[in-house]
């Protein structure tokens, strides 16, 4: 069967990016096409429960955020790095702020990131004068994990030119690159796909429109912005497995890669960011309303069985 998936782009450093942007995470942002599922992929033929699934599970907690704290407090920052900059890659259109101006707790146990049509720092961006602010968060050289299940409860914002994303990234990225370094989209959603999440893997030889991936859609006609809704892969050698809600939709193995490098044996950090336009989910529109907000009741990665 043909399914859409999203791909990742280098990201270049910004003229304009801040200090406090680390250096080899700048290179990376979420990209943009849409490509067929390749050959002899192992997506599950039909949803069925995940054995894995964090009810199921005995297993250590390696990684917890369950986002409790006063409203209105930035993120733990012994865990997230905070990004700051423009992405011109992608031709995304937000600009990412430090703080908690765009990434906050609501004081209800959850994380709100906030897309807003607003520019109250002058913030310059690839196309001119930034339209839009964002926050895009991550765990590089705070957290890393190889293996395990790696978890978070969301629900998504809705729009056309709206992208949220959680995904990782091979930790080595600094010195061997993208996308040698690897990349698992754990959940990504565009705007004009409501009822739609994707998981895609990007390695040497499938990157780009060649990554590899499949799509989960919603029954009934469902949005996945109308409730919260858990988001996983359950990670081990030689295999990686998507669900959502417990239900799994695909399952990765070296044998989907046409014979190209399986580089997903190692440390990745991850990733949450709500991107605004691209040429995946194009630019929003008059249909656009603003702020959106990706709410994240909890991140959490566990290991063993």
């Amino acid at each position: 069967m043909t399914v859409p998936s999203p791909h990742h782009t280098p990201r270049r450093p910004s003229r304009r990016r801040r200090a406090t942007l680390y250096t080899a995470l700048s290179l990376l942002c979420c990209s943009v096409a849409m490509t067929a599922l390749p050959a002899g992929a192992s997506a599950a033929p039909g949803p069925h429960t995940a054995a894995s699934s964090t009810a199921s599970r005995t297993a250590a907690v390696a990684f917890a955020d369950e986002f409790d704290g006063p409203a209105g407090s930035a993120v733990d920052g012994g865990k997230w790095l905070t990004e700051t900059g423009d992405n011109v890659n992608n031709h995304e259109r937000q600009y990412y702020t430090a703080g908690n101006s765009n990434a906050a707790l609501d004081g209800q146990g959850n994380l709100v990131i906030t897309a807003r049509k607003e520019n109250p720092g002058n913030y310059q961006c690839w196309y001119g004068t930034c339209e839009y602010t964002s926050s895009r968060l991550n765990t590089s050289g705070k957290f890393t994990a190889t293996y395990g299940h790696v978890e978070s409860r969301m629900k998504i914002p809705r729009g056309q030119g709206i992208w949220p994303a959680f995904w990782m990234l091979g930790a080595d990225i600094g010195s061997v690159g993208w996308p040698n370094s690897g990349e698992i989209d754990i959940m990504e959603n565009v705007g004009f796909e409501p009822g739609t999440v994707h998981g895609t893997l990007h390695g040497p030889g499938y990157s780009g429109s060649g990554g590899i991936g499949a799509g989960y859609t919603l029954p009934g006609g469902a949005a996945f912005a109308d409730d919260f809704h858990t988001f996983s892969v359950d990670w081990a050698p030689d295999s990686i497995t998507w669900s959502v809600d417990g239900t799994v939709y695909q399952r990765r193995t070296p044998a989907d890669l046409n014979g190209n490098a399986w580089v997903f044996d190692k440390p990745f950090f991850l990733i949450l960011n709500l991107a605004v336009g691209g040429y995946w989910p194009g630019d929003p529109d008059g249909s656009t309303s603003f702020p959106q907000q990706l709410v994240v009741d909890y991140v959490r990665v566990t290991t063993g069985d």
